[in-house]
């Protein structure tokens, strides 16, 4: 079967199932019922194994072990059966972003880590974890593992390792009030990231909590911070952060954005969820005149996301004990101290909009008026997007990178040279090189958006082995044996590698734990822990 006829199969099945998910989408549906149904039409189509280079076996190694290095993997070794995958991961523990960035009381999200364990048990996949690429920090030079060491020993790299940094506002105080926190930050802590297990939220100094951003995370935020603690009880989220969720305070969230109903980012699941909080009300939306009297000649989402609006919460104002509100047309100018202690936030002053016409589309732009107020809050959570970072050593291998918006240039995940607009000169690829995910895209769309993605990528990479397209040179042209070629020198660096088989101790302990304590999993927060549990 040649790899043109394949690609243009699957993509005539893939348009069909794009439109599927839209119509699921418009629908309301939620984004694991979203996934489900994406990844059980997806996940076997398409897949029908090409003819190899008759040659050699094709080597590749993958970087960041989320869902798209994952899905990129499982496209790669479906398609080619001499195909060979390592994949590299910094912490010891997989699955990236829907380990530690799904919320807690989603738990239906996380079921693609079957799928994930599926592709790990082929034998012709192997997993490094505990092995950071790279010389940055909080992994000194010794302790990482360089591009450079590392790609002389593949045919390509795929570049998935996702966002790791959150975006900033640049506003003044942003950095040294006591307070003010990143959305990620406190997704991480939550979730029991190692990098945040030192997060000081200090919620019990707080009553009103304010939320700059309207996204699904913005969302996801206000929820934890509003939920009874039982319903938090049952989910994996960690120890400490229910302890520290029991002494909270809040009473009153405020979720902030610079334009308004129509052009927020949340979906109906989101929205729908806080309404639903069991106790908590919801304050009417002002000034009025953003919602349209009938929604009914809108598209499906936006529709739903209006007559909830309309509709509002399932507990009444009056008797609720916590309370939350969408707050639209502000942007945020100077955290403010605390005039009690001006270590701590106490306010944040923002700048009204106003929407430039038409107000309900959701394109509509919106523009500061100059008019300013000043909202007291206890404590502020920035969640207006994630960024991707380079790793150390891009420019050593010739790997570009645009710093401004967080993303390895591509062209359908091919990596390349972006086209020079003084110059003229085109886009040029860089041999072997690819991209999916976060770091190809930038940080948008559901586990679904990026399985397609990942796909899409790991189709191009097929097509370039089938097709003999120039591939690495940095360790010439012959065989390459991947992870087996790497091991002494990782040993050398005194690093330790972690296996899918250690792994798994790590799993069926954190399993264990949880079970002790009446929940799926208790996790270990620290690298310490992890690698603790294999001796």
């Amino acid at each position: 079967m040649s790899a043109t006829i394949t690609t243009t199969t699957f993509s005539k099945r893939l348009l069909l199932q794009t439109q599927v998910l839209q119509r699921w989408s418009r629908r309301g549906r939620g984004r694991g019922d979203l996934h489900q149904l994406s990844e059980k039409r997806c996940l076997t189509t398409g897949a029908a194994t090409i003819a190899a280079r008759p040659d050699r076996p094709f080597h590749l190694a993958v970087i960041g072990a989320g869902p798209a290095g994952f899905y990129t993997a499982y496209r790669v070794l479906s398609k080619l059966a001499n195909a060979k995958v390592d994949m590299y991961e910094s912490l010891p523990v997989p699955y990236g972003l829907v380990r530690f960035g799904v919320a807690p009381d989603h738990p239906e999200v996380k079921n693609c880590q079957d799928k994930f364990n599926e592709v790990a048990q082929d034998p012709r996949f192997t997993y490094i974890g505990n092995t950071p690429i790279g010389t940055s920090w909080p992994h000194p030079p010794h302790r990482s593992l360089p591009l450079t060491v590392l790609a002389p020993h593949y045919d390509a790299l795929l570049l998935s390792y996702g966002a790791s940094k959150d975006r900033k506002l640049h506003i003044p105080n942003e950095d040294s009030l006591v307070g003010v926190h990143s959305a990620r930050a406190f997704v991480g802590w939550y979730n029991g990231l190692p990098e945040y297990r030192n997060l000081k939220p200090e919620l019990h100094l707080a009553e009103e909590a304010t939320v700059i951003g309207q996204g699904n995370v913005a969302l996801d935020v206000a929820r934890i911070l509003l939920s009874r603690l039982d319903d938090l009880r049952r989910t994996d989220m960690t120890e400490y952060a229910i302890e520290e969720l029991s002494r909270s305070k809040v009473k009153r969230v405020r979720v902030v954005g610079r334009r308004g109903p129509l052009q927020a980012a949340f979906t109906v699941k989101e929205l729908r969820e806080l309404l639903s909080l069991q106790g908590v009300g919801f304050h009417p939306i002002s000034p009025p005149s953003l919602l349209p009297h009938d929604p009914s000649s809108f598209p499906r989402a936006q529709k739903r996301i209006l007559q909830l609006l309309q509709k509002g919460p399932k507990t009444s104002l009056p008797e609720a004990e916590k309370s939350w509100e969408l707050a639209f047309l502000r942007s945020p100018r100077a955290f403010l101290p605390s005039t009690t202690n001006p270590s701590r936030i106490g306010a944040i002053q923002f700048e009204e909009n106003t929407l430039q016409h038409p107000i309900f589309s959701p394109t509509s732009p919106a523009t500061g008026t100059g008019e300013t107020e000043v909202l007291k809050t206890d404590l502020a959570f920035r969640s207006i997007g994630y960024l991707s970072e380079r790793i150390p050593g891009f420019e050593d291998l010739g790997i570009p990178f645009n710093d401004a918006r967080g993303l390895v240039p591509n062209e359908d995940g091919r990596v390349v040279t972006p086209l020079n607009a003084k110059t003229g000169e085109p886009a040029v690829p860089v041999p072997g090189v690819y991209t999916s995910g976060w770091v190809k895209r930038g940080p948008t769309g559901v586990i679904a958006s990026t399985m397609y993605d990942a796909f899409d990528t790991g189709d191009r990479i097929v097509e370039d082995w089938t097709g003999e397209v120039g591939f690495m040179k940095f360790g010439g042209v012959e065989r390459k044996f991947g992870w087996e070629a790497i091991r002494n020198e990782v040993a050398e660096r005194g690093m330790r590698p972690i296996s899918w088989a250690q792994w798994m101790k790590i799993d069926e302990a954190e399993k264990e734990r949880g079970k002790r304590a009446g929940k799926e999993r208790e996790k270990f927060t620290s690298e310490e822990e992890m690698l603790a549990v294999l001796g």
